[in-house]
């Protein structure tokens, strides 16, 4: 048994199951709780005879694992999401369902209403432009945002009232789409859409009404049931405004927040911050700024992703979504005032990009201790691994992405370059910090799946082997969904392990995801979940 025992007249609890991992050094099938933190681990026999007035909380022939942590997933995006149309492909199926809904939503729609929609795949659904929206929603302005994020397609109301004509230029970092006539296909592409779409990098007033803070909430209900139904305690909101941080505020005064909240602050509201003397850490245990948020590129669903060798079959590199010198002094600024950063760089090119601005920082202001996150950091090499292993950076890769989308990957990338892609194993390999990731809504977000993809590397829906060199164990992957996560987001030290000072935020399984057949790990269904000792999710019977 590890752990001293300082108990006074608190009760302590200690919980027990056939199999427990507690991601600890020794062996154990027990831990004891006392507040939010777990006081002790071995064997119960052991901690019954120290804790004699202890409750046991006994789950028989359960597994117990720490509570997944998601580095990097969308809650306030999620919360509006939520809100407006599911046009998923799991949803739909095909565009003709999905137009019925878009016809159906706007013919309720009053003025000055837009229909919404999320998660649209265009290489499972089929291609959507403005011409299927214009028959479908008529002169009510439509968004349908891509299962990416990093792209939508609106009809030609919404085109007009955004102030596109078929002469406009693109914004800086972004695209409009045409057709091979050369006209306005309705894509709004990168900064096109997320200068409209997205409150936390929106740089421009926008026609769409936003949701009201109360609306948002009832969203944020209902991503934080579904989330901790997966298993996950603790998350990192990877993209937040100051309209966001109100909503996840007035969520915890209400005790509506049970997910352990971090976030990353879009790097265009970091001046208020700063001002205020907020910086990495500022927080408590629910909710807390984990660093700031910037980006290099495109997406990898998208395929709009900065690379050094074309798409397959294509002259297409991908987009550059912030001017070099821009994202540079940003980033400087933020590495002077001694916070992290975390910026989206998924293409090989944006990587090193990126990395030569780390380098420089690491150079000119060294400041240890300080690491500094790559989000998604999906296309890399031998070199790119070296040189942040020498930064001691973190990469913060897609976990579910082999599954979710299987050998459409080695058609958008090729063979070679997906046995690059998302390297757990790599990462693993030359010593470079990785957490566990969806990216949710552009991915899946229950991380057992995500687990099932890293060990397997095979797509859910065709099959597909897609860079097999990069599967890792069962275990790795959990380390990864647990103790990788904390450490990007500065909590290793009390997340990720059922240790003797840890916060006691734990799952209880129906099977071991470390030893059932691993096409079967997103299979395996969760009983409880716990944050600090306390159920905030049970499965009903």
């Amino acid at each position: 048994m590890t752990g001293a025992i300082d108990v006074d007249e608190a009760t302590p609890t200690i919980f027990r199951a056939r199999t427990v991992h507690t991601q600890g050094s020794a062996p154990a099938d027990a831990f004891a709780v006392l507040g939010e933190r777990v006081i002790a681990s071995g064997s119960t026999a052991a901690l019954r005879e120290r804790l004699p007035n202890a409750t046991v909380h006994d789950f028989g022939d359960a597994t117990i694992v720490p509570g997944f942590n998601d580095a990097h997933i969308h809650m306030g995006l999620t919360a509006e999401d939520l809100l407006h149309l599911d046009v998923s492909h799991a949803a739909v199926g095909g565009l003709d369902e999905l137009l019925r809904l878009v016809g159906d939503q706007a013919s309720r729609s009053g003025p000055g209403q837009w229909v919404r929609g999320s998660r649209y795949d265009d290489a499972k659904t089929g291609v959507l432009t403005r011409r299927e929206l214009d028959i479908a929603a008529g002169d009510v302005p439509t968004l349908i945002t891509h299962v990416a994020a990093h792209w939508g397609v609106v009809n030609s109301a919404a085109l007009a009232a955004l102030g596109y004509h078929e002469d406009s230029a693109p914004p800086p970092g972004g695209d409009l789409g045409r057709d091979a006539e050369g006209r306005l296909d309705g894509r709004l592409i990168e900064r096109a859409l997320m200068d409209v779409a997205y409150p936390a990098t929106s740089t421009a007033d926008s026609p769409i009404r936003p949701s009201t803070q109360a609306e948002r909430l009832t969203g944020l209900h209902r991503a934080v049931e579904q989330w901790h139904a997966a298993g996950l305690t603790s998350i990192c909101d990877a993209l937040v405004s100051p309209a966001d941080i109100a909503l996840l505020r007035r969520a915890r005064e209400e005790g509506a927040l049970t997910l352990r909240t971090g976030m990353l602050l879009a790097v265009s509201h970091y001046e208020k911050a700063r001002e205020l003397g907020i910086g990495s850490g500022f927080g408590d245990d629910y909710l807390r700024l984990t660093g700031v948020k910037g980006f290099v590129d495109g997406a990898v669903g998208g395929r709009t992703c900065l690379l050094s060798e074309p798409f397959s079959g294509t002259d297409y590199h991908g987009l550059q979504t912030t001017e070099s010198a821009e994202l540079r002094e940003s980033i400087a600024q933020v590495h002077r005032d001694g916070n992290r950063m975390g910026v989206h760089a998924n293409g090989d090119a944006a990587i090193r990009l990126l990395l030569d601005i780390y380098e420089d920082l690491a150079r000119t202001d060294p400041k240890p201790g300080l690491r500094h996150r790559i989000e998604h950091c999906t296309v890399v090499d031998d070199e790119i691994l070296k040189r942040m292993r020498a930064l001691d950076a973190i990469a913060v890769p897609f976990a579910g992405y082999p599954a979710y989308y299987g050998g459409l990957l080695d058609s958008w990338y090729g063979r070679e370059r997906t046995a690059r892609m998302f390297a757990h194993r790599s990462f693993l390999d030359a010593g470079v910090t990785v957490a566990g990731s969806s990216d949710y809504p552009c991915g899946p977000y229950q991380p057992l799946l995500g687990m099932q993809s890293m060990v397997t590397r095979r797509g859910v829906d065709d099959g597909a082997l897609v860079g097999a060199s990069q599967r890792i164990s069962a275990a790795e992957a959990l380390e990864i969904f647990t103790v990788g996560s904390a450490a990007a987001c500065g909590d290793e030290h009390h997340k990720g392990r059922l240790a003797p000072g840890y916060l006691a935020d734990f799952v209880v399984l129906d099977e071991d995801p470390l030893a059932v057949d691993p096409d079967a790990i997103a299979g395996i269904q969760g009983r409880h979940t716990y944050v600090g000792g306390t159920p905030v999710w049970s499965a009903r019977s």
